[in-house]
């Protein structure tokens, strides 16, 4: 198993998943939940396509949903990924064996040629001849990504022929294409491929892997993003952010030479996150990007596929990666927390494929065995993962991006750390020093200052107060460090309003770096069926969504932390001088999962001339609908 000679790790570097141990209550139940989930799944449906393409009779009948028509196949694809992760989480001998069956039973399925799919090899002839197919280069994608995580986990000699062999069927098909038929093949779906296969040649060093690699990078958009021009309007938002982060993966694996990836990925990040994204750090209406900060008119019941913040957040560790940039770690804390968790339902362990933006609608959740959505997919793995993007380290340093109750081994430094935060219910971290494995074991620890941080932080080193300039973005201590340190900072926090770009007078509140949302009852919860057989929320019925003001709308806001007061000691938020203090709620949108809910408010001083253009379009509705139901009463209509 030859590793790539080219091969340049990032400056950064991630730590494994099992260097890496969770303390945090709510993030271990959702690990727990999908534990129980992945544990009822049966690999022999999932494996059942991948039989009948070799003509063989399959061990169980294939699964529902998305998993009885073309795109069948994908849902293993994340299940290995979710089950490796899972592994290092856990590790469960079970499900190292279940990884082991899986593999054995692809490499029966897989022919000479190294071909190893779910479905028929004429999928991929069809969108080569521009015929309708269902994204078999997506699915492919999601199939050898989790076979490589397999290997990147077990070191499964299997996991990487079975991988190594698939590469080489990808680079036959891909090295016969021209010019013209690449760009056709691109147009359509294809996930990360280019990715993927960036991280197959990590293991293989083989260049006939970097050269399919190559076959997928798509040149314009690239230029396109490196120009920052943003023509992301009415692009799948979900296909193109897997090929930024292929981009960005093949600067990380070549290095020197290739900053034109690096450049095109972080101008693409830009553009997404200052001009698409609302406030939970989730983009896209009905899958789909629009014009740049055209949020308020895009918010609907179908706002904010699950599989983009997923994406994203992967999209963002590399950047980190890549530049050490405070920003990328920013946004996937906040993203992590309002987007991820608020995504799985906390007492059955099922995803969202949409999380609405618009006031009024709901959370809808996947079923267990006859939906199988891509979020599904992303779901399995975002919550195997859940300590990633917590901790990372280079030479010298290590650093500390999310506040979790956890605890860290570094095991090259001998050294282990424990972390205790409760964010934002406490405003205090405390980071301990366990062991240092060594005497006079030096090195930097930094830790990030959140960007949502209102005030001067104060920090102490065993109980010594030390300095923090207003313009850190981390706190960076470099000592000799011996077991028992403690290291304690405390964060100001305050509540804050962020309005929209297209709409200065809808508003939504955070605190610290979680969203809040107000719940508004389960009143005729009903869904309907869209797309492919995607469950999404109705709302039949008005709901108020906007907020009046007693005063001036400007001076509310500017004494925001008196008039959205928090209770004591919990996360709960009332409303002061408005019509609605004694009905909204307002607690972490993340936990919201029973009820419809608001997250953005219109907000209207008593006397200002929006307020009275609400309350004319009000009494406009009113006066049609007593004249329609008196024409209805009458017979004038059929």
């Amino acid at each position: 198993m030859n590793r790539a000679d080219r091969i340049s790790t990032p400056e950064i570097k991630a730590f494994k998943l099992d260097k890496i141990k969770i303390t945090d209550a709510y993030s271990n139940n959702a690990l727990k939940k999908e534990l129980k989930y992945l544990t009822a799944l049966e690999p022999d449906k999932l494996l059942a396509g991948f039989y009948e393409r070799q003509g063989k009779k399959g061990k169980a009948e294939r699964y529902l949903g998305w998993e009885s028509t073309e795109i069948q196949g994908h849902t293993l694809g994340h299940y290995l990924t979710a089950l490796a992760q899972a592994y290092e989480n856990t590790g469960s001998e079970e499900i190292k064996g279940k990884l082991a069956y899986l593999i054995s039973e692809l490499k029966n399925c897989q022919t000479e040629d190294g071909f190893l799919f779910a479905s028929s090899e004429e999928l991929f002839d069809r969108v080569e001849n521009r015929k309708p197919a269902w994204v078999p280069w997506y699915t492919m994608h999601k199939i050898l990504a989790g076979i490589i995580s397999v290997y990147n986990t077990t070191e499964s000699k299997e996991a990487f022929e079975v991988a190594s062999a698939l590469g080489d069927w990808v680079h036959k098909r891909t090295s016969a294409w021209s010019e013209e038929l690449q760009q056709r093949v691109l147009s359509v779906e294809y996930g990360g491929m280019n990715d993927a296969l960036y991280e197959l040649y990590k293991i293989t060093g083989k260049a006939d892997h970097l050269e399919a690699a190559h076959s997928f990078d798509e040149l314009p958009l690239f230029e396109a993003m490196t120009e920052r021009k943003d023509i992301l309007n009415n692009k799948h938002a979900n296909t193109t952010i897997p090929k930024i982060i292929g981009a960005l993966n093949r600067y990380m694996v070549l290095g020197e030479g290739e900053e034109f990836y690096l450049k095109a990925a972080q101008s693409f990040w830009d553009m997404v996150t200052e001009h698409h994204t609302y406030i939970t750090g989730g983009n896209s209406e009905w899958e789909h990007f629009g014009l740049p900060d055209i949020l308020d008119k895009e918010r609907t019941n179908c706002n904010c596929e699950t599989c983009n913040s997923y994406n994203m957040l992967k999209l963002s560790k590399l950047l980190f990666q890549a530049t050490g940039d405070r920003k990328y770690a920013d946004f996937y804390e906040r993203t992590h927390i309002n987007s991820i968790l608020s995504s799985q339902n906390p007492e059955t362990g099922m995803t969202t494929y949409f999380q609405p933006m618009a006031t009024g609608f709901f959370k809808v959740y996947g079923t267990p065995f006859d939906k199988f959505w891509c979020c599904t997919g992303t779901g399995m793995e975002n919550f195997t993962k859940l300590n990633d993007g917590i901790y990372y380290y280079d030479e010298n340093s290590l650093y500390i991006n999310r506040f979790v109750n956890s605890e860290i081994s570094w095991e090259e430094k001998g050294i282990r750390l424990m972390q205790w935060a409760n964010l934002p219910e406490s405003n205090e971290v405390i980071i301990k020093i366990l062991s240092t494995g060594k005497e006079n074991n030096r090195f930097a620890l930094k830790i990030r200052i959140p960007e949502w941080v209102n005030g001067e932080v104060k920090g102490s080193l065993n109980g010594a107060p030390f300095l923090i300039s207003p313009e850190d973005k981390y706190v960076i201590l470099e000592e000799e460090w011996k077991s028992e340190d403690t290291v304690c900072l405390v964060f100001p926090i305050a509540i804050r309003a962020v309005s929209l770009p297209d709409n200065s007078n809808v508003y939504a509140f955070s605190y610290g770096p979680v969203v809040l949302s107000a719940a508004l009852g389960k009143a005729d919860m009903k869904i309907r069926q869209t797309g492919v057989a995607v469950d999404i929320p109705l709302k039949e019925f008005e709901i108020k969504d906007y907020i009046v003001i007693k005063g001036d709308l400007k001076e509310w806001l500017n004494n925001l932390s008196e008039n959205l007061i928090k209770e004591d000691g919990k996360m709960v938020f009332h409303m002061k001088g408005t019509d609605e203090d004694d009905k909204l709620i307002f607690t972490p949108h993340y936990k919201q999962y029973e009820e419809r809910y608001g997250i953005y408010w219109k907000l209207y001083g008593e006397n200002s001339s929006e307020m009275a253009e609400q309350i004319n379009a009000e009494k406009a509705k009113e006066r049609f609908e007593k004249v329609n139901s008196r024409t209805m009463q009458n017979g004038w209509a059929l």
